[in-house]
C-alpha cells in the first residue's frame, strides 16, 4: 500500500513540474524577459506567501478538514503586528515574528477546538471564523492604514532583501516547507495525520488521538498564517483591514492542484507548494501573453476540477489494485 501511494505521489508531482515547464517554455518563447533573473525573483516572491500558507492547509486537509479562515488570520496578524512595530520601532524582528505566530496560533486553536472538541464541520466553523476574524480586523483598524514609512527599516529590509540573490521571504518559506515535510514523513505524529484522513474510524481503533491531532493541525495552520501575516507587512509595507482578502481560495486551490487529496489521507507539502508555484506562474504567464483576466480564473477553476477528478480516479484504481492483491493472497 505504501509503495503504491508513493508511486502515485511521485507521478503527481512530476506532472506538476512538467506542466510548469511547459507554461514557462511557451511564455518565454513569446517574451524572453519572462525568464530573466528579476522576473524569476518576482515570481518566487509572489508565490512565497501562498506557498507558505499551503503548509498549514496541507496538514488540515490531510485530516479530511479544511481551513477557510487563513486569509483573515493573515490579515489580522498583519495589522496587529505592523501596529506593534509602529508603536515600538525598536522591537526585534524575531519578537515581531513570534507575535504574529502567537496571534495566528490563537485563531487556529479556536478553529481546532470547535472542530475537534465541538465536532462542528470544519467548513462551517472556518467559514464563520473567516468573517469573525475579518470583522475583528476591521474593528481594530477603524479605517486606518499603516504605511511603509511608519514601519522600521529592519522589517522592510526583511521583506525586500536577498541572500545570494534569493529573497529572504522565499528562503523562510523553503525552511518552513522543509521542516513540515520532514515532520510529516519522519515522525509518528505526522504520519498519524495521513492515517486519520485515510480512515478516521480505523485511526480511533488504532489508538490515535484523533481529536488532539486535528486540533494541532488547525493550530499549526493558524500559526503559519500568523507568520505569513508578519511577512505580508514586511513584503508590502502598506497594511489595512483588507490584507489577505480572498487568499483562502488561492491556498485551497494550490493544495488540491498540488496533489493533496481533498478527501484526506494523501499528499505532501512539497506538492502543495509546487501547486502554488504553478498557479502563480500561470497567472503571470497569462498577463504576459495578454490573455483576459476571465481566462485566468477559468483556467484555475479547470485545474482544480481536474485535480479533484484525478484524485478520485487514483483512489479508485489503488483500491481496485489492493482488492486484487488481497484476493491473490487469500487464494
Amino acid at each position: 500500500m505504501t509503495g503504491l501511494l508513493e508511486w502515485a505521489r511521485r507521478i503527481r508531482e512530476l506532472g506538476i513540474l512538467l506542466a510548469l515547464g511547459l507554461v514557462v517554455l511557451v511564455t518565454a518563447l513569446n517574451n524572453p524577459l519572462f525568464v530573466s533573473g528579476q522576473s524569476v525573483r518576482d515570481l518566487l516572491l509572489n508565490t512565497s506567501l501562498v506557498a507558505l500558507l499551503t503548509v498549514g492547509q496541507t496538514m488540515v486537509v490531510l485530516t479530511r478538514n479544511v481551513d477557510l479562515s487563513v486569509g483573515s488570520v493573515l490579515g489580522l496578524s498583519a495589522f496587529l503586528t505592523a501596529g506593534a512595530f509602529v508603536r515600538h520601532p525598536e522591537l526585534p524582528i524575531p519578537v515581531g515574528l513570534a507575535f504574529g505566530v502567537i496571534i495566528g496560533a490563537a485563531c487556529g486553536a479556536l478553529n481546532g477546538a470547535l472542530v475537534a472538541v465541538g465536532r462542528v464541520p470544519s467548513l462551517v466553523v472556518t467559514l464563520g471564523t473567516l468573517y469573525v476574524f475579518r470583522g475583528l480586523d476591521y474593528a481594530w483598524a477603524q479605517g486606518k492604514q499603516i504605511n511603509a514609512g511608519d514601519l522600521p527599516d529592519a522589517l522592510l529590509a526583511m521583506g525586500g532583501g536577498r541572500w545570494l540573490e534569493v529573497p529572504y521571504l522565499v528562503l523562510i518559506t523553503l525552511v518552513v516547507i522543509a521542516i513540515a515535510a520532514v515532520h510529516l514523513h519522519g515522525y509518528r505524529s505526522g504520519r498519524e495525520l495521513y492515517a486519520i484522513g485515510s480512515n478516521p474510524e480505523a485511526a480511533v481503533l488504532a489508538g490515535i488521538a484523533v481529536r488532539r491531532r486535528v486540533l494541532v493541525a488547525f493550530l499549526v495552520s493558524g500559526a503559519v498564517a500568523g507568520l505569513a501575516g508578519t511577512l505580508w507587512a514586511a513584503r508590502y509595507g502598506t497594511v489595512d483591514a483588507t490584507a489577505g482578502t480572498g487568499l483562502e481560495l488561492q491556498v485551497v486551490s494550490a493544495v488540491v492542484v498540488g496533489g493533496v487529496a481533498i478527501f484526506g489521507g494523501s499528499g505532501t507539502v512539497t506538492g502543495a507548494a509546487l501547486g502554488a508555484l504553478l498557479l502563480t506562474t500561470i497567472s503571470s504567464a497569462l498577463i504576459v501573453l495578454r490573455i483576459p483576466a476571465f481566462w485566468q480564473q477559468a483556467i484555475t477553476g479547470a485545474l482544480l476540477l481536474a485535480a479533484i477528478a484525478l484524485d478520485r480516479i487514483v483512489a479508485l484504481r489503488l483500491a481496485a489494485t489492493l482488492r486484487r492483491r488481497s484476493r491473490g493472497v487469500s487464494a
